[in-house]
């Protein structure tokens, strides 16, 4: 039997058809007998100490139960990579949005009124709000004893020698703002007991896997009593990969014996996922009179909020990709994140490979016009081909197009330019 080729054809999308006439089942389409409601309250302030008080709410006609720190019946903690989130907020907030209690009740509209006479007090403390600011040694802390999460280097060559050897040097600082995924379907999700005692979650997550290790070692409980089930997803990019709706929904589930639903408004969601890192960049780039890139020295500096979620692995690839796709023989990069009472960041597409290019390549405009020497020309002169040798230390061995690319989107737009590939830099 000839294995089926798809390359060059049009494939349908398994999903795409109960898509598109409304079959594909969504948390919020989920409806189960004897279900009751969820609703999250969450911190108003960046940084505070909190105390809560749930007494009234507790009266009021409808609610089942206020759920908060003193609840959790495994650890009061998860995160992708450093447990630095609270399932509920014990002592203090860090971030505007950060769960506090989890109100329970026969409706959502119940559940919503009675959040409202939960009262928590706050004792306001100093917020630290620019990672510029944070990374100072008597800035507010968020997490322990320095807000700097990670910091990552890469040195080729000699970068002082190299930049007194250039005809043109540049210097200016970028910075790109914070972005949500806004993906079409808000948070939502469904849980409920299995008859074996199985606590069962039905969401739209990117990573079951490590939603079952979390969800376990919240409730104190072995992995093989969690069951994720993942439904259609309505958009990700990154944005479901922290814990959302999935421990408050368990234990609750867990702690009235009944099936237990949330539904987050537009709002909630923004509150309640990661965004893409903000970074400020400050870039110093150097070409030979030829328009050779000869020396580039970059500080990228990642506001990570009050989480770290992905920022080791986001301003990692910041600093691996803060040269572009150019040969420079003399870089010196430097990549941190830091800690910010802000609304914390984490995955989305191009996890900080997508920041940067707005940098490098003004830096690249820039000694054009200075040298005088085309913008494509400049390109293709310093792009990477098969056989250089990349800032990191990597021969690039096979399927390197830029070339092709570069030359055939320049003459699609009808971009006037002249490419001789003897005068290029060697790799």
């Amino acid at each position: 039997m000839k294995p089926s080729i798809t390359i060059g054809k049009s494939e349908l999308r398994i999903d795409a058809k109960d898509k598109v006439t409304g079959k594909a089942v969504y948390p919020s389409d989920i409806y189960l007998d004897n279900m009751v409601y969820g609703y999250t309250i969450r911190s108003t302030m960046p940084h505070a100490e909190i105390k809560v008080d749930k007494i009234e709410a507790l009266a009021y006609p409808g609610v089942i139960a206020v759920f908060t720190a003193e609840d959790v019946t495994g650890e009061n903690h998860h995160g992708v990579l450093f447990k630095d989130h609270e399932v509920f907020c014990s002592k203090k907030v860090r971030r505007v949005g950060e769960p506090i209690a989890f109100v329970v009740a026969d409706t959502m509209d119940t559940a919503r009124k009675a959040a409202k006479l939960v009262k928590v007090a706050y004792n306001e403390l100093p917020a630290v709000l620019d990672p510029r600011e944070a990374m100072k040694e008597n800035s507010p802390k968020v997490h322990g004893d320095s807000n700097i999460i990670y910091h990552y280097k890469l040195r080729t060559g000699d970068i002082e020698e190299a930049f007194q050897k250039c005809e043109v040097v540049v210097e200016n600082t970028y910075e790109s703002s914070m972005v949500d995924h806004a993906f079409l379907q808000p948070e939502a999700g469904v849980a409920y007991i299995e008859e074996d005692g199985t606590v069962t979650i039905v969401t739209a997550t990117q990573y079951p896997h490590y939603d079952r290790e979390e969800v376990a070692e919240a409730l104190g409980l072995p992995h093989n009593k969690i069951k994720i089930l993942t439904s259609a997803v309505g958009g990700a990019f990154g944005g479901r990969e922290d814990i959302t709706v999935q421990i408050h929904l368990a234990l609750a589930a867990l702690k009235l014996g009944r099936p237990v639903k949330t539904t987050y408004t537009r709002e909630e969601s923004f509150q309640a996922h990661s965004k893409r890192h903000p970074l400020y960049m400050k870039y110093k780039t150097g070409a030979l009179k030829d328009g050779t890139l000869y020396a580039m020295e970059a500080e990228i500096i990642g506001d990570s909020g009050a989480h770290a979620s992905w920022a080791i692995n986001v301003l990692r690839k910041a600093g691996v990709h803060a040269a572009g796709p150019y040969c420079i023989p003399n870089i010196k990069i430097d990549s941190y994140a830091v800690y910010t009472n802000n609304p914390f960041t984490g995955a989305m597409r191009g996890f900080g490979a997508a920041q940067v290019p707005m940098a490098h390549e003004q830096q690249i405009d820039e000694i054009a016009r200075r040298l005088n020497i085309n913008p494509i020309e400049i390109r293709l002169k310093n792009c990477f081909k098969v056989g250089s040798l990349t800032a990191t230390g990597q021969t690039l061995e096979e399927s390197v197009p830029l070339t092709d690319t570069i030359i055939k989107a320049a003459k699609e737009i009808g971009y006037e330019f002249s490419y001789d590939s003897n005068e290029e830099v060697q790799p």
